[in-house]
């Protein structure tokens, strides 16, 4: 979909009579209530028709820049602030009549957007444009938008007939109703399951961060002296790696299996509508498959492209896969003197661990005193600052600054050496039933640089988790990988904040989507670092850094089983390419057969075989595209960011210099050049995979 926005009609006045619409920079959420979706939607449709009509009514001998690619960018600048402020808020705070609502504006919103590629009066004004001379006359990134929306047209379909045009609008149409019911069905059926418990015996093994976690979510629903445990992974994670008792993590495991599967939630018969709708599109444009046309534009090209990127990892890491799962069969075989042999699945993630703290003496619980989430956050901070010479200020929400759950946290960012606000930002990193899993950054605002006389509009975005909660007095505690991922998202959030591109459709975060998770996922490196560590991994109590000999059991332990994470990885991207690459061996088949048919070498044998991960695979099913036929990317960035980290390590992790040059080359820029051609001017090369297999101790 077009990153279409503008400001071709004032919405003053808006404020109140639509508030969905209304251009505040700090967004009333207590005014956008469910009854106010339709009109303010329908007012935002009629407002950006309005303007189209405008650009299809030029004449050519008119025709510049401003009144075509730009006015498009801007056409639909108040339907893309109210549809954004509507999915987020589907997304955190999820309510029956909310839901409702978006169901029913869902169709006219998605055909708006889908016609505008199909509209040939607008695609035959783009092109008198794009074909004359005039074009010499744009500055490089003007030129690249243009560029970039013709293939965008072209690809959305511009060139086909009449026939096959309607054909594509209905099916986008389509797609964009399955997907939201899919995502609909995974919240729906994580929350429809709970286990409370009340014999603490069963409990033997669980941190008592965790159990204490449990009893104050019990309390909560009125078990007071209970425990209770549900499928977001903050409650279910810890019982799954370290309850001793084998039967409650086989009923917690088998729970989790029903998750988009079971009942009215099962979103088997979506999937496969979902990639026969895919397929047909990607045919009626001329390709031969769905991952052929999604990776066009992307550093892979095409899907045999991200394939073999995939299964050549694959080959390089298979016997070190191979002997993590023998080597942790053997250890269980010799802690109970049963034979070595096929684990049951909810045994893994507890031997595993078991395993670790045996041979590494190093337990993840240690480490929780030493992050809570307002040292980690004060410090991650720190590190950014001095490395891309900008400054963090938390602001008091309330009146003035409101947010959609009292948890929520918002931030300004400065540019120390302008002065400038560049953006804020909102934090919400706990769990809630109204509230999706997972973890991810967005945005509701692209601001612009200082030009044509114009000061500059700062950005606005968002990073949201699903973190362990406070409990009592204690501050929110979190475990390493909790702490990766905040810095994940800080670094997806920071791609948005300190762009600085003169187009916003080429702003921030959209780039190439295998070359998006490059900043977010150099920031986990941070995590890792003693340096970096210091200034934010301080014990809650005292105060204190991590002491030397836990800091060497950490790093000791980092690459424990790395082929195996490795490994998980791959087996998401793959399973994820050959769905939409290879749709004809698979379609009208058994989703789990299919699964257990394409992961036969990417997983290791267990006693059980539990059903696909596919019916809650929300990367690949929750939205028309998103990661579908581009969950490789994460493992391709991490290539990216392994590499590229060396550079910091050579000339100092905390290196102004270098965060400077990250900031200049990579963050500011956008999609204002090709991905490839960006790394390189920071890297001065191409990009090598040795490094990540070097970090994961795998060369």
């Amino acid at each position: 979909m077009l990153a279409l926005r503008g400001d071709m009609q004032s919405v003053h006045g808006m404020q109140t009579s639509h508030p969905f619409l209304a251009n505040d920079y700090h967004i009333r959420w207590s005014t956008l209530a469910a009854d106010h979706v339709e009109a303010d939607i329908d007012k935002a449709l009629e407002v950006a028709e309005v303007n189209l009509k405008k650009l299809r009514e030029l004449d050519d001998s008119e025709l510049n820049y401003q009144n075509t690619f730009e006015a498009l960018e801007n056409a639909s600048e108040e339907l893309d602030r109210a549809w954004g402020r509507l999915n987020h808020l589907d997304s955190v705070c999820n309510d029956e009549g909310q839901r409702a609502a978006l169901n029913a504006v869902l169709p006219r919103v998605t055909g708006f957007y889908a016609a505008i590629p199909l509209d040939d009066a607008i695609w035959t004004k783009l092109k008198v444009f794009a074909d004359s001379r005039a074009l010499q006359d744009l500055d490089a990134t003007r030129r690249r938008y243009v560029e970039e929306t013709c293939a965008s047209f072209i690809q959305s379909g511009a060139n086909l007939p009449a026939d096959k045009k309607s054909r594509v609008a209905e099916i986008q149409s389509r797609l964009s109703e399955v997907t939201q019911k899919f995502g609909e069905n995974v919240l729906d059926s994580t929350n429809a399951w709970e286990l409370v418990i009340d014999d603490e015996s069963r409990l033997a093994g669980l941190p008592e961060s965790a159990k204490a976690a449990a009893a104050a979510d019990a309390e909560v629903k009125g078990k007071e002296g209970m425990w209770r445990f549900t499928l977001q992974y903050p409650s279910m994670g810890p019982v799954m790696q370290y309850a001793d008792d084998d039967d409650l993590r086989r009923e917690i495991w088998e729970a989790n299996c029903t998750i988009g599967r079971d009942g009215d939630f099962d979103n088997t018969d979506l999937i496969w509508e979902i990639l026969n709708l895919r397929q047909e599109k990607a045919e009626l444009l001329g390709y031969k498959n769905f991952a052929d046309l999604t990776l066009e534009r992307r550093m892979a090209r095409n899907g045999e492209a991200a394939l073999k990127f995939t299964e050549d990892f694959h080959d390089r890491i298979v016997e070190s896969f191979e002997q993590d799962t023998e080597e942790l069969q053997a250890w269980k075989a010799e802690q109970t003197g049963m034979t070595p042999g096929p684990m049951q699945p909810w045994e893994l993630g507890y031997w595993a661990e078991k395993r670790r703290k045996a041979e590494y003496d190093y337990d993840e619980e240690e480490l929780r005193p030493y992050f809570p989430l307002p040292r980690v956050m004060e410090g991650m901070f720190g590190i950014v600052s001095k490395l891309y010479n900008i400054r963090i200020e938390e602001r008091e929400t309330g009146a003035d600054i409101e947010t959609w759950h009292p948890e929520c946290c918002f931030y300004d960012l400065f540019d120390n050496a302008s002065g400038d606000l560049l953006g804020s930002f909102y934090a919400d990193w706990h769990p809630r039933e109204s509230k999706r899993g997972g973890a991810w950054m967005n945005y509701f605002e692209t601001g612009l640089p200082p030009m044509d006389g114009a000061p500059r509009e700062p950005h606005l975005g968002l990073m949201v988790g699903n973190m362990t909660k406070p409990i009592g007095d204690k501050p929110a505690l979190m475990d390493h990988r909790e702490v990766e991922t905040i810095f994940h998202e800080f670094g997806h959030l920071l791609h948005h904040l300190l762009a600085d591109v003169t187009v916003k459709s080429l702003s921030g975060t959209n780039v190439a989507w295998d070359f998006v998770e490059l900043p977010s996922q150099i920031m986990e490196n941070f995590c890792w670092d003693r340096e970096s560590l210091d200034l934010f991994a301080r014990h809650y109590q005292t105060g204190e850094p991590i002491p030397g000999a836990l800091y060497q059991k950490m790093v000791a332990a980092r690459n424990y089983m790395s082929a195996s994470s490795f490994m998980r990885q791959l087996g998401l991207g793959k399973l994820d390419l050959d769905l939409h690459v290879k749709l004809d061996d698979y379609r009208g088949r058994d989703l789990d057969e299919v699964d257990r048919e394409i992961l036969a070498d990417y997983k290791a044998p267990l006693a059980t075989d539990g059903p696909t991960m596919a019916r809650r695979f929300s990367h690949l099913f929750s939205s028309p595209t998103g990661y579908a036929a581009g969950y490789y990317s994460y493992k391709w960035a991490e290539v990216l960011d392994a590499d590229a980290f060396t550079r910091f390590q050579k000339e100092g992790i905390l290196n102004p210099g270098t965060g400077q040059a990250f900031r200049e080359t990579i963050l500011s820029k956008g999609n204002s050049a090709p991905a490839d051609e960006l790394y390189e001017e920071f890297m001065g090369r191409a990009p090598d995979q040795t490094a990540l297999l070097e970090r994961s101790g795998l060369a």
